[in-house]
């Protein structure tokens, strides 16, 4: 199974859709790809750590505030993040760990502002669950 695909086909937002067996999966496969728009994953090291706790209404709700959270991390931080490990989820909370690096501009790719709920949505499927989501940039 894939972990997700980047659809480029809006101009001034990006959209990509996340795959997993589970909840856990699903939430670790969004976050890489929401940070594989925002830098270059591949190099960024794990040398700094970030616990995130988030809660939401419903499993959708529950996915936009975890990406949100994760894009204000960036900000507040001054990180970049390349690997997500969650260490309890439900329907409504998450905590998990994020792992990263101080900000370095060549490493960086697309600045996103925020997740919309344009096309946005989680859903099951025979596989597990995908989610889609579209980013403004």
């Amino acid at each position: 199974m894939r972990k997700y695909k980047i659809i480029d086909d809006l101009k001034s937002d990006v959209m990509f859709e996340a795959f997993g067996k589970n909840l856990k999966e699903l939430f670790e496969n969004a976050a890489e790809a929401l940070f594989s728009i925002i830098c270059d994953v591949s190099s960024i090291s794990h040398n700094r750590v970030v616990q995130v706790e988030v809660r939401g209404n419903d499993l959708k709700d529950l996915m936009f505030n975890w990406l949100q959270e994760l894009i204000a991390t960036v900000d507040i931080e001054e990180m970049f993040l390349s690997k997500f490990e969650i260490d309890e989820i439900d329907e409504h909370h998450l905590k998990a760990k994020c792992y990263g690096e101080p900000i370095k501009p060549e490493k960086g790719d697309i600045v996103v502002k925020a997740v919309t709920y344009h096309k946005f949505g989680v859903e099951k499927t025979k596989d597990g669950y995908k989610v889609s989501v579209t980013l403004d940039i």
